[in-house]
């Protein structure tokens, strides 16, 4: 009650103002500050009290247009959007779009800059074997077989369901039971039952014995010597083979019962029984299979395989009675017979039923005598008319005039097959009818065409090829059948091409006189001013031809391109390899009419003239060529190699002056002059200096002369001054690695180990992909490094010969010599112009495998004529080695470098 009383006196209070008794501002709204205004409640408008105007409004509004409504801040309705607003969010979304591509591109970079590093660090599976996925191609059959199965390495305890039960005691007695025997012997207090040992090897020495004697072949005797050998070498069946045999039996069983009509099913069971030796139980399969399936030819050979020949002839005589149309049967039986006159009648009685069986008359006849062959294909045409290859068996056998009705017979009967226009021309060609050859194929092209048959250039080449290898060979039919085919569909502006890759691809498969036609009938249609069509005659005349066909093609070549110096000094030396110094002369005089102003035959002349030792000819010619070809700097070098061969010093230094008068930046002639000095001995040393310094000067780009002044500094005594010199060099032809390799090798000859690994790392920086720096690198990184080091040389320049050989070399120092061959091998294929590697190649075969592989190696590099290389270039560059021959420099070349030398370090 008196809490009541509290209440009703509060409410009956007066309220207090908001301002004390000062009067409120105009607008004021009480709580309007702490969010306490906008809404109104039951104890505000009382019980049953009618709401006011701006109420209702506001309720039908829904509540919107109360000031804690949705309306905006100046009491503008929220729902309305009108231009203005849309131009307002226009203009903030491009102020956002600025201020976000303010600092796009670096937000960006730093991302992906982050996610490549996380990628890195957090490698997927995927990406950490890959490189070893993709060497999964080069994995053998054998070496995948040899991946062992990976096993279980579970630490894990595995729970094993297996239950055991102890077996009943009737279970035991059972088996006790079973195994009582009679015969029993005790032995050191033990019993051994006798009886089943006995049955068992009686068992498995007769199945042994049944298989040895009853064979498919009809042997029913034992081999009194071998039989033990034999034995032995049966296979006993496993316990699980023999529960895969019983299972496959139950299945095959349940295939014939179902389908007894079924042949392979027979022949199934039949096979599964020989597999488990039970060869007449196979037998009996199969004649149950013949008795239920006669019309399956298949199941009357089978029988016939299982049994005896004898039995088999009977089998297969019932085959043919069912099944007398069966070439397979037929050709069976005839195969059993052992002697040719049975198989011939045999194979009478097969054609009776089945006379146009090819495969019956082709077997009948290559078991007859060459008149009986005859009249039997002469048959066989008639019974088998669409058969091409009965009437070309019966033209070869006729004689010439019947041969040719023969054809003529089968060219009306298979208007559209090429093969017996082709025989036709080989026919004509063995006769010696050569000059019909051609018309023979011409006539065949077009009654081809005629009647519809496309003629397919690629196949006609190939009918050449093989009438070029035919015994014997038929060269005019390979010859006709080019000139009437090689141009067919083949563009004007793609014959010179399309005929160049032809003859090509023939020379590749031996077929040179293919090629030749090739060439020949593209020389003879309008491009016989082509002297590349000329240079690839004769070199294909060369490969396969003898030297008077390749001096042959040259003539007729400069006949049509008197203006190819290529020709003419082609010409000259293939004459001059085969020793016929006279016509060498006479080519090249022809070749001075007409090319007088020629260096090439100019500097031709002087070298066949200085190798065969005609020194007063060589100066000679060498003067003349100095009056007439004033401006070419050649001929002065070649000159003072003539007086440097006959020892006219004096002479020597004469030319060698006035070229390098004329010719200043010829570096060859400031080559020329240095080592000239440095003949002269020591004390006109400054003369050498002086030389190759002004040689530098003048020729700036001459990467010999800076390697020679600097290796005369070196031997000088005055490293330092050899250091400046070839970094001067290297500041004047940046990034050439001959000048960083001199640098290197120099540093190391200097003792400054150090300073030459810091020089090398900054070589490869400039020239990463330098196979000469790479090579280097390889040869003298320390043992534990070179596998890395090789690896990653290979990776940069992959091909690169140098790489190659220095490899080649480390698996030589290894003893693993079939490696190092094929590397070796590979070194020289790649770059056959190196002559240091023929000279390491040829070493290696000689240590290894004997003079007769060194010879092989001698042989080819003969071939390949070297030119370059460090120590190759320097040995034939020698005055006493100006005239030997590539074998001679070979063998001084191999005694000479030393490939062990950092290999064993």
């Amino acid at each position: 009650r008196e809490s009541m009383s509290n209440q009703a006196s509060r409410a009956l209070r007066a309220p207090v103002a908001p301002f004390g008794d000062a009067p409120a501002p105009a607008g004021y709204v009480p709580g309007l500050g702490r969010g306490a205004a906008g809404f109104t409640t039951r104890s505000d408008i009382g019980p049953g009290q009618v709401a006011a105007a701006g109420d209702k409004e506001r309720d039908e509004d829904g509540g919107r247009s109360g000031d804690g409504g949705e309306d905006g801040l100046f009491g503008r309705d929220a729902s309305t959007y009108d231009d203005d607003d849309a131009e307002a969010d226009e203009i903030w979304a491009q102020i956002d779009e600025r201020m976000d591509s303010r600092r796009r591109d670096a937000r960006e970079r730093r991302e992906r800059e982050q996610m490549e590093k996380f990628r890195d660090e957090n490698p997927k599976i995927v990406e950490t074997f890959r490189d070893l996925k993709r060497g999964l191609k080069d994995v053998s059959y054998a070496e995948w077989d040899a991946i062992p199965d990976i096993g279980d390495y579970t630490i894990k305890k595995k729970k094993l369901n297996v239950g055991f039960m102890p077996a009943p005691d009737t279970l035991l007695a059972k088996a006790l039971a079973e195994k009582e025997t009679v015969n029993t012997a005790a032995d050191a207090g033990g019993e051994q039952d006798l009886t089943a040992v006995g049955e068992g090897r009686g068992t498995v020495l007769g199945l042994k014995l049944d298989r040895l004697s009853d064979s498919v072949t009809g042997q029913t005797t034992i081999d009194p010597k071998g039989y033990l050998t034999d034995l032995g070498s049966q296979k006993i069946t496993s316990a699980a083979e023999i529960s895969d045999i019983k299972k496959a039996r139950l299945l095959l069983k349940s295939v014939i019962n179902t389908n007894p009509k079924h042949g392979p099913g027979w022949i199934a069971a039949a096979r599964l029984e020989e597999l488990a030796g039970k060869l007449q139980q196979a037998r009996v399969f199969m004649q149950k299979g013949c008795e239920e399936c006669p019309k399956n030819e298949d199941v009357w050979i089978e029988a016939a395989r299982l049994n005896t020949p004898e039995n088999a002839k009977a089998i297969l005589a019932r085959g043919v009675q069912t099944l007398p149309n069966s070439v397979k049967i037929w050709m069976q039986a005839a195969q059993l017979e052992i002697e040719d006159e049975r198989k011939r009648r045999v194979l009478r009685r097969a054609l009776e039923n089945v006379p146009n069986s090819v495969r019956l008359w082709k077997a009948l006849v290559d078991l007859s005598a060459e008149d009986d062959a005859k009249v039997l294909l002469a048959r066989a045409t008639e019974c088998c008319p669409q058969h091409v290859e009965l009437w070309l068996a019966l033209a070869r056998l006729e004689t010439t005039e019947n041969g040719r009705k023969v054809l003529n017979k089968a060219r009306e009967t298979l208007p559209r097959e090429p093969q017996i226009w082709i025989t036709a021309a080989k026919l004509e060609e063995a006769n010696g009818n050569e000059k019909m050859v051609e018309k023979i194929i011409a006539r065949a092209v077009k009654s081809l065409k005629s009647h519809g048959v496309t003629i397919d250039r690629e196949s006609w080449i190939k009918e050449a090829e093989i009438a070029e290898k035919a015994e014997p060979p038929s060269i005019a039919t390979c010859r006709a059948i080019v000139k009437a085919t090689i141009g067919e569909g083949v563009e004007e502006e793609d014959k010179k091409r399309t005929w160049k890759a032809d003859a090509e691809e023939c020379m590749k498969r031996e077929s040179a006189e293919t090629a030749r036609a090739i060439y020949a009938h593209a020389l003879d249609s309008g491009f016989s001013h082509k002297k590349g069509l000329w240079m690839k005659a004769a070199m294909l005349e060369k490969r396969f031809g003898t030297p008077d066909s390749v001096d042959a093609v040259l003539r007729k070549a400069v006949t049509f391109c008197p203006n190819a110096e290529i020709l003419w000094l082609m010409g000259a030396k293939e004459r001059w390899l085969s020793g016929d110094v006279t016509r060498a002369r006479e080519i090249l005089q022809s070749a001075f009419d007409a090319n007088p102003d020629s260096e090439e035959i100019w500097l031709a002349a002087f070298k066949l003239e200085f190798e065969n030792g005609e020194i007063d000819r060589a100066r000679m010619l060498l003067a003349k060529a100095r009056e007439r070809l004033a401006d070419c700097a050649r001929v002065w070098m070649k000159s003072a190699l003539v007086e440097r061969e006959a020892g006219d010093e004096k002479a020597e230094r004469k030319l060698l002056d006035e070229g390098i008068e004329k010719f200043p930046t010829f570096w060859k002639l400031w080559m020329q002059l240095g080592q000239l000095e440095q003949r002269a001995g020591e004390k006109r040393a400054e003369q050498v200096r002086h030389a190759y310094t002004q040689g530098t000067k003048k020729c700036p780009n001459a990467i010999p002369l800076w390697i020679a002044l600097s290796s005369f500094e070196m031997r000088s005594g005055n490293a330092s001054k050899a250091r400046i010199i070839l970094e001067t060099a290297r500041a004047k032809n940046p990034s050439n690695e001959h000048l960083w390799l001199a640098a290197v090798r120099q540093e190391r000859e200097s003792g400054n180990i150090q300073l030459a690994e810091s020089t090398i790392a900054r070589a490869l920086q400039e020239c990463p992909t330098s196979g000469l720096l790479l090579a280097e690198s390889v040869r003298f990184a320390p043992r534990p490094q070179r596998k890395s080091k090789s690896v990653d040389a290979l990776r940069r320049c992959d091909n690169d010969p140098y790489i190659i050989a220095a490899i080649a070399i480390l698996f030589w120092a290894d003893r693993k010599l079939d490696k190092a061959r094929s590397w070796w091998n590979r070194a020289v294929t790649i770059a056959p112009d190196i002559g240091d590697h023929w000279a390491s190649y040829y070493k290696f075969e000689l240590q290894t495998a004997g003079e007769q592989a060194a010879q092989a190696v001698a042989e080819r590099c003969a071939r390949a004529d070297p030119r370059h290389g460090e120590n190759w270039s320097a040995m034939r560059k020698r005055v006493e080695n100006w005239h030997d021959p590539v074998i001679e420099i070979l063998k001084k070349v191999a005694a000479r470098q030393d490939e062990m030398a950092y290999a064993t370090k």
